[in-house]
């Protein structure tokens, strides 16, 4: 396999981009070696600058759920750039897709376009705390919600401890107004609440992690937080931005049957361009700008383009439910035969599974929070990854992503993923 196209190319964007990259984790300093530049993808698969044809198990983390360059939404492309690709104004397909937004996930009345999950996330916890007159928010260990400063804390020893921040250039005051709890700890968020009365503007969650591998919510630590909220007048926001269309069609909430006060999303309903979106209940949206008090705005919000590509991707996905059971069918197929190879070799491995979305995590611990998940070898996933890549398949750069299925997968892709696995995990056992 030759990459020698690759490595120039990131050599060469070293000299003008900071690491060579414009998002860190493809940097593979978490797998080693140097990242592969791609140059097309269709279906399964992705090109790299070298002509090597690699199935993709990222899906550029998550959206291209239909596979990549299906023809539908190419084509919704292609004919909405001939009428200009931005227009800084509104225009009917707007209401279109916001239509489509709140009559697939019933908890949304209301839903504002931004261009990314981190604005959607920001505007989000801005709203709840314009809505409710109150500054803090509790966010949980090893969710991420993009790369606000409210997001980028740590949590200090304990569940109780005020979060410092884990990147310069956030602020001491942000900090203190971010808290943060185990995941799936109900316990620790109850103290939380207590200890800061009347303070908490919202608790927002990922109901099923993405960021520190594919983590499930249980129920009840979800129902917990949804009768906390109640009880104390905080909002309860779902961040949907992987899960949001990819787990059903109202995303994990419909699963759980729990319904967040605000959902942001984001991934899928660009159909692979750059959008985001916030909604929920009606009077809490009602607060925003121009209706409300609460500042958001943004020139590419509700770009044509990008909403002709949501508008082709969630129509599809409205109109043919067989899909999410055809996407969790083939997961589970890959998952199941994953298990059964791990345990031939006898490897310590946890598998964890929601939908079309699964992790494999080299521990022999069970994988319910930040504090296991960081359990895992992490220099057996390298030379793992380092090996699948030999094999032609992609997945995720680090431990502690998780992996997404398209419907392109499938069939003899199956068949050639679970044989690289084979190959690999027996050469690194």
């Amino acid at each position: 396999m030759e990459i020698s196209r690759s490595k120039a190319l990131f050599k060469e964007a070293q000299n003008y981009i900071p690491g060579g990259v414009n998002s860190p984790v493809r940097a593979f300093k978490a797998v080693g070696g140097d990242p592969l530049f791609i140059s097309s993808a269709k279906g399964a698969y992705i090109y790299d600058e070298d002509g090597n044809k690699y199935v993709d198990l990222i899906n550029s983390w998550g959206p291209m759920i239909l596979g990549h360059a299906h023809p539908e939404i190419e084509a919704a492309v292609v004919e909405a750039a001939k009428s200009s690709l931005s227009f800084g104004a509104p225009s009917n397909r707007e209401i279109t897709i916001a239509e489509l937004i709140t009559t697939m996930v019933p908890s949304i009345e209301k839903v504002r376009m931004v261009n990314s999950g981190t604005e959607a996330t920001m505007s989000a916890i801005r709203l709840a705390r314009g809505y409710t007159n109150r500054d803090k928010v509790i966010k949980f260990e090893g969710c991420y919600h993009g790369h606000g400063d409210s997001f980028l804390i740590a949590a200090g020893s304990g569940a109780m401890t005020m979060g410092i921040p884990n990147s310069p250039g956030v602020t001491k005051g942000t900090a203190e107004d971010t808290l943060t709890a185990p995941f799936n700890n109900l316990d620790a968020v109850r103290k939380l609440v207590n200890n800061n009365p009347d303070s908490i503007a919202a608790i927002i969650i990922e109901p099923v992690a993405g960021n520190m591998g594919c983590i499930e919510s249980e129920k009840s630590f979800l129902e917990g937080l949804r009768s906390i909220c109640d009880m104390h007048g905080i909002v309860l926001i779902f961040d949907e931005v992987m899960t949001g269309f990819r787990l059903a069609k109202a995303g994990a909430q419909a699963l759980y049957g729990i319904k967040p006060d605000i959902t942001t999303l984001g991934k899928i309903i660009g159909g692979g361009m750059p959008v985001g979106a916030y909604g929920g209940k009606k009077e809490i949206m009602d607060f925003v700008s121009p209706q409300g008090p609460v500042y958001q705005a943004g020139t590419l919000s509700g770009n044509p383009v990008a909403m002709a590509a949501g508008q082709a991707m969630l129509s599809t996905l409205n109109d043919n439910p067989q899909i999410y059971t055809d996407l969790e069918s083939n997961t589970k197929t890959i998952v199941d035969g994953m298990q059964d190879i791990l345990n031939d070799l006898n490897l310590d491995y946890t598998m964890n599974h929601v939908g079309s979305m699964y992790s494999l995590f080299f521990t022999n611990q069970q994988v319910i929070d930040f504090e296991t998940a960081k359990s895992c070898d992490t220099a057996l996933f390298g030379k793992y990854f380092r090996g699948l890549l030999e094999e032609g398949v992609y997945i995720a750069p680090s431990q502690f992503e998780t992996l997404f299925v398209s419907t392109e997968i499938k069939g003899d892709v199956i068949d050639h993923i679970l044989s690289a696995n084979r190959k690999v995990l027996k050469d690194i056992h």
